[in-house]
C-alpha cells in the first residue's frame, strides 16, 4: 500500500507543474491589458509603465513564469492588481466559503443518488425504477442557474422563508455555524446538488443493476443467504465504481459553482473568479484557477487510495 501511495504521490508532481503552466498560460493568452483594468484612460505612458515594471509585467513570458512559480512554490500568490490586497487573503475565505457549499451540495446530492440508484438498480422496471430514473434525467438537464433564480422567486420573493443572497445576514461573507447562516447555505446548496444527484443516480442504479444478474448473487440467495447479507455484498461490489463517480462530482462542485455562486452571491471561489476575469487580475485568476485544479488531483489522489483501500484488485493491477 505505501509503495502504491509513493508512485501515486510522483504521478501527481509532473501533473501539478503541467497545471501551473496551463493556468499561467491561459490567463496570458486572453486578449486585453491587465494594466487597463486598474489605471484611468488618460494615465501617462510612463505611470503604466511603472505599474507594469512593479508588477513583473515587462519580463518575457518564462521569465514571469519561473518567479510566478517560485513564489507559489513559497505559499505567496502577489497582491490583486484590482484591490491591492494579498490574494491569499480573499483567496482563503473564498476557499472556505466553497468547501462549505459543496460538501453541503455533495452530501444532499450523494444521498439522494444513492437512495435513488440503489431503489432504481433492485426494483428494475417498476414504478420506483421510472420516477428515479426520470429524476435522474431532470437533474442533469435542468440548467442550475436557471434552478437556481427560479429558486429564489418561489422561497425568497414569493413565500420569503430564505434568504437569496450572501453566505450571512446581510449579504456577509463571514461564517458561523448558527441557525441564519445555515439558512443562506440551503438553496445554493440544493440547486448545486441537482446535476451529481442526478449522475450518482444514473451510476448507482446501472452498477447494483448489474451486480444484481450476476450469478455470484444467484449463488448467495441459493445457499439461503438473508436479503440483508446479500444487500452487503452487493454494496461491496458497487462500492469502488460509485465513490470514483462521487470523487469526480465533489471535484466538478468545487471547480464548477461559478455559475450558482454569482447567482446567489455566495462569497466563494466561483463568484471571486468571476470579478477577476470582469478586472482582468491576473494574480487573482492565476491562483483560484490553480488552487481548484490542486483541490480536483488532490481528490483524485484520495479517490484512487479509497478504490484501493476497498478493492485490492486495483492495486495488484
Amino acid at each position: 500500500m505505501l509503495l502504491y501511495l509513493l508512485r501515486r504521490l510522483l504521478y501527481a508532481v509532473p501533473i501539478a507543474l503541467s497545471v501551473g503552466l496551463v493556468c499561467f498560460l491561459l490567463v496570458h493568452i486572453a486578449p486585453g491589458d491587465p494594466i487597463n483594468a486598474i489605471v484611468p484612460a488618460d494615465a501617462p505612458q510612463e505611470l503604466v509603465e511603472q505599474i507594469r515594471r512593479d508588477y513583473g509585467l515587462d519580463r518575457p513570458l518564462p521569465i514571469q513564469f519561473a518567479v510566478w512559480l517560485g513564489k507559489v512554490a513559497q505559499g505567496d500568490f502577489g497582491n490583486s492588481l484590482a484591490t491591492g490586497r494579498p490574494v491569499w487573503a480573499d483567496l482563503s475565505v473564498a476557499i472556505g466559503n466553497t468547501l462549505r457549499l459543496a460538501f453541503a451540495a455533495a452530501l444532499i446530492g450523494f444521498v439522494l443518488g444513492t437512495v435513488l440508484g440503489g431503489l432504481a438498480g433492485s426494483f428494475q422496471g417498476s414504478p420506483i425504477d421510472k420516477l428515479a430514473v426520470a429524476f435522474a434525467v431532470a437533474g442533469v438537464s435542468v440548467p442550475h442557474y436557471w434552478l437556481g433564480m427560479v429558486l429564489v422567486v418561489i422561497f425568497s420573493v414569493q413565500l420569503n422563508w430564505l434568504p437569496a443572497m450572501g453566505a450571512g445576514p446581510g449579504g456577509s461573507s463571514d461564517w458561523a455555524w448558527d441557525a441564519e447562516h445555515v439558512r443562506h447555505l440551503i438553496l445554493p446548496a440544493v440547486t448545486l446538488s441537482v446535476i451529481p444527484m442526478g449522475i450518482v443516480t444514473r451510476t448507482v442504479r446501472g452498477i447494483v443493476a448489474e451486480i444484481l444478474n450476476q450469478d455470484f448473487v444467484q449463488t448467495l440467495r441459493a445457499k439461503g443467504l438473508s436479503g440483508w447479507g446479500v444487500f452487503l455484498h452487493v454494496v461491496k461490489n458497487a462500492a469502488p465504481n460509485s465513490i470514483a463517480v462521487m470523487g469526480l462530482q465533489l471535484g466538478y462542485l468545487l471547480g464548477g459553482s461559478i455559475l450558482v455562486e454569482t447567482v446567489f452571491s455566495w462569497p466563494g471561489t466561483g463568484l471571486l473568479l468571476n470579478n477577476a476575469i470582469f478586472q482582468r487580475d491576473l494574480p487573482v485568476l492565476q491562483a483560484t484557477i490553480l488552487v481548484l485544479a490542486m483541490f480536483f488531483v488532490v481528490l483524485n489522489l484520495a479517490v484512487d487510495l479509497v478504490q484501493t483501500a476497498i478493492d485490492p484488485r486495483i492495486r495488484r493491477g
